[in-house]
C-alpha cells in the first residue's frame, strides 16, 4: 500500500495501533515460515531461530544463520504494507552519511514467498540506550552530544520530495506544509473526543500553527529520522554502537529530530544535543521556533498513540513509564509538554522552560 496519505505510521495505518498492544509469544506459524524463507534465501540448513526483543509494531526475532549472528524483523499487519525495502534503502544512506547503522543481510517486502515483510539486519549485542537511562547509569552529557552530532550528519542527505518516502526514495509531497499539516485536523479531534484536550484547546493549537505556517515554507528537505528516542539507539552508558529502526524516516525539517528529544527529555539533555549538532552544522534561521512547532506536532502524534493504544494504563515495566512512576504520571507528562510546546512556539521560548 501507499503511504501517500499517512503522516505517522503507528497512528495513522489503517489497522491503527496495531503492533502498540502488549503481544505475548511469536506466532508460531510465522516462526516456521520465517525459518524455511531464510534456508531458502540464504541456501542453508542451518537456521536458529528465537524469539528476540523489540519495542516497536514490528514481530523480532534473534537469528543465527549459517553462523551469522541476525536480528530479523517481521511485518505482519494487515495492510501488507511494503515500506521495510524503503527502510533497508535508507539505512545504507545513513551509512554512508557516517553515522552507525546495523548492515542489512537481506529484506523481503513482497509477500510473494510469505504472507508478510521481513528484515535481516546485523546483530548489535548492546541494549538500547533507555535501559541504562532507566537505571540512571547513561552518561546523559557525552550521549546526548553525539546524539545531536549524529543527526547533523544525517541531514547530509537531502531526498526530493517531502515526507514519507516511496519505493524511489521521493518524498509522496511536493511541499513540506502538505506533509506537516497532513491529519492534523483528525489528530486533534481524536484528542478532543477521547477527552485528553478540550476543543478550545485544540482551536489554540490550530490558530497558533496557522501563526507560524511560513516556517513550513522549505525549498528542500533533510533526512530525519522521525522516531529519534533511546529506546532506538543501541549501545553502552557511554558510547553510541548504532541507530536503529528508521521506518518512520522522512523528508522533512532539520529541527524535527532533535524537537523529538524533547518529547522525553529535559533543557541540560536538550542543551547538550545542540551543542552536538553545532559541531557538525550550523542551526537554521529561526531554529527555536522551528524546533517548538515540530515539538507540538510531534506531542499531538506522541497523544494519540499513548491515548489510542493504552499507554496511560500501563505501568512502570513499560518502557516510556520511568521508575516508581505509573501511567498518569505519563499522561500528566503529555499534558505538561504539549503545553510547554504551545508555548514556547508563542514566545520563541529558550530551552531552559523544559527544566524538569
Amino acid at each position: 500500500m501507499s503511504r501517500r496519505d499517512i503522516y505517522y505510521w503507528k497512528c495513522d495505518r489503517p489497522a491503527a495501533f496495531h503492533g502498540t498492544q502488549t503481544r505475548g509469544g511469536a506466532d508460531e506459524k510465522i516462526e516456521r515460515q520465517l525459518y524455511e524463507v531464510l534456508q531458502r534465501h540464504f541456501v542453508t540448513q542451518v537456521v536458529e531461530l528465537s524469539t528476540g526483543i523489540g519495542q516497536g509494531n514490528h514481530l523480532t526475532w534473534n537469528a543465527r544463520v549459517a553462523g551469522q549472528s541476525m536480528f530479523m524483523r517481521v511485518e505482519n499487519g494487515p495492510e501488507k504494507d511494503g515500506h521495510l525495502a524503503v527502510e533497508s534503502a535508507l539505512l545504507g544512506r545513513v551509512c554512508e552519511a557516517g553515522v552507525i547503522t546495523p548492515r542489512v543481510y537481506a529484506c523481503d517486502a513482497t509477500r510473494s514467498r510469505v504472507p508478510f515483510a521481513w528484515q535481516a539486519l546485523e546483530r548489535i549485542s548492546a541494549p538500547d540506550l533507555n535501559h541504562w537511562f532507566k537505571q540512571g547509569r547513561l552518561n546523559v552529557s557525552s550521549i546526548a552530544f553525539d546524539i545531536g552530532a549524529a543527526v547533523a550528519q544525517w541531514q547530509a542527505i537531502t531526498l526530493p520530495g517531502f515526507g514519507i518516502m516511496d519505493e524511489y526514495m521521493t518524498g509522496y509531497h511536493a511541499t513540506y506544509a502538505d506533509y506537516f499539516q497532513l491529519r492534523l485536523g483528525e489528530h486533534l479531534n481524536f484528542l478532543v473526543t477521547r477527552g485528553f484536550l478540550t476543543q478550545s484547546q485544540s482551536d489554540e493549537i490550530l490558530a497558533e500553527i496557522e501563526n507560524h505556517r511560513a516556517l513550513l515554507q522549505l525549498d528542500a528537505g533533510c533526512f530525519v529520522h522521525k522516531d529519534l528516542a533511546l529506546w532506538n539507539i543501541l549501545g553502552s552508558e557511554t558510547e553510541i554502537a548504532a541507530f536503529i529502526d528508521f521506518d518512520d524516516a522522512i523528508s522533512g525539517d532539520p529541527m524535527d529530530d532533535l524537537s523529538l528529544l524533547a518529547c522525553f527529555h529535559d533543557d541540560v539533555f536538550l542543551h547538550r544535543a545542540f551543542e552536538g549538532y553545532q559541531s557538525r552544522r550550523a542551526l537554521p534561521a529561526e531554529h527555536l521556533r522551528r524546533f517548538w512547532l515540530h515539538l507540538l506536532r510531534n506531542m499531538i502524534v506522541k497523544a494519540v498513540i499513548r491515548v489510542g493504544a493504552g499507554y496511560f494504563d500501563r505501568d512502570d515495566g513499560f518502557f516510556l513509564i520511568s521508575p516508581g512512576t505509573s501511567g498518569q504520571s505519563l499522561c500528566e507528562f503529555t499534558h505538561s509538554r504539549l503545553n510547554l510546546a504551545l508555548q514556547g512556539l508563542r514566545n520563541s521560548s529558550s530551552l531552559d522552560i523544559l527544566r524538569l
